[in-house]
């Protein structure tokens, strides 16, 4: 068992304080009874009050708060598997998180506009597994393929310049992606990377990289972003620098390289996009992928677990109901004879 909203169980550790309040009330009413009456002489002209039900009917309604509060807590159960039938693709896109990624000719930033038009493209998908995987000098899995796109959405903010190796190596994220492919036995036609790089790479082995995926039968599309003349990196420096200096103190600029990522797309059966600062591509991209083959799959999905508040809150009405429908009184006392005895 679990509860939805755990906060309210903090509740329960009002119920003594309530039993409190109930012996004062309790205490307070017998001392003003004892200004009128000595003590010896209450139970005589006393109604027949019987303290017993009194502490039956308060207990009744220290129980029904306790209910209340486990209820309002929303208690959840019975987790329900029920194997799905779905048809899609696998899809793992990798994302350039590079420092390079940080100019600002796609506004407000390539790798802002980037997490952006992401998010939008995982709102269009509907069957597909997706994965994430995050590269610069270096790659990083952020998310195995799912079907869980909420999941995905929320490790768009993971991606972020400075915690992986500086650089861009393509090779390392396409073969980063052929492993998330292996790991889910799924590498063949029904799997597409999506790579979205300014394409900075000092090595040409990216290429190779590709042709193997190609053999897998993986498709790779590739998405270049920014312009293709030299802009600044806006990185803030020690000096107070609003760009990116090399050691002699020149302002680092980067630019758009074209001819890897598209030689990528050629080998490996995929195509090659210009994200310009006016269009994306993104969408072109899943128009694309959107005509190929699908698979089918057989997935077994967990559903989630099913309120049973109810139960508590039936349980708090019922004992608020027996506590009201019983008296106080005890059996009515005999009369007495002479005024007392």
């Amino acid at each position: 068992m679990r509860f939805a909203e755990p906060i309210f169980l903090w509740g329960l550790f009002s119920l003594p304080l309530l039993a409190c309040l109930f012996w004062f009330a309790y205490r307070r009413r017998r001392k003003l009874a004892e200004r009128f009456v000595s003590i010896s002489m209450l139970p005589k002209v006393a109604t027949s009050l019987s303290p017993w039900r009194r502490l039956v009917k308060t207990t009744m309604l220290l129980f029904a708060v306790a209910f209340l509060f486990i209820a309002l807590a929303r208690p959840q159960w019975g987790m329900k598997i029920e194997h799905v039938e779905r048809k899609g693709l696998d899809l793992v896109l990798l994302q350039d998180v590079s420092l390079s990624m940080l100019a600002e000719d796609v506004k407000p930033s390539r790798l802002v506009r980037s997490r952006h038009e992401i998010s939008a493209f995982l709102e269009s998908l509907t069957g597909d597994r997706i994965g994430l995987v995050a590269f610069s000098g270096e790659a990083r899995t952020l998310v195995p393929l799912t079907l869980d796109y909420g999941t995905v959405q929320m490790m768009l903010g993971e991606l972020e310049p400075g915690y992986l190796l500086p650089g861009t190596n393509l090779e390392s994220a396409i073969r980063e992606g052929m492993k998330l492919f292996r790991n889910a036995g799924t590498a063949g036609k029904f799997s597409v990377m999506v790579l979205m790089s300014d394409g900075e790479e000092l090595e040409d082995s990216a290429v190779e990289a590709a042709k193997e995926a190609a053999e897998a039968g993986i498709k790779i599309y590739t998405i270049g972003i920014g312009s293709l003349e030299g802009v600044p990196i806006p990185v803030p420096s020690k000096d107070g620098s609003l760009y990116k200096k090399d050691r002699q103190g020149n302002i680092v600029t980067t630019r758009l390289e074209e001819r890897t990522l598209q030689e990528i797309a050629a080998v490996s059966g995929g195509a090659y996009f210009h994200a310009s600062p006016g269009e994306f591509q993104l969408q072109k991209v899943l128009t694309e992928i959107a005509n190929l083959e699908k698979k089918e799959h057989a997935t077994d999905q967990a559903e989630g677990y099913h309120d049973h508040y109810q139960v508590f809150l039936g349980i708090a009405v019922l004992l608020i109901l027996i506590e009201a429908l019983l008296s106080e009184r005890g059996r009515k006392r005999k009369a007495l004879n002479g005024r007392f005895s």
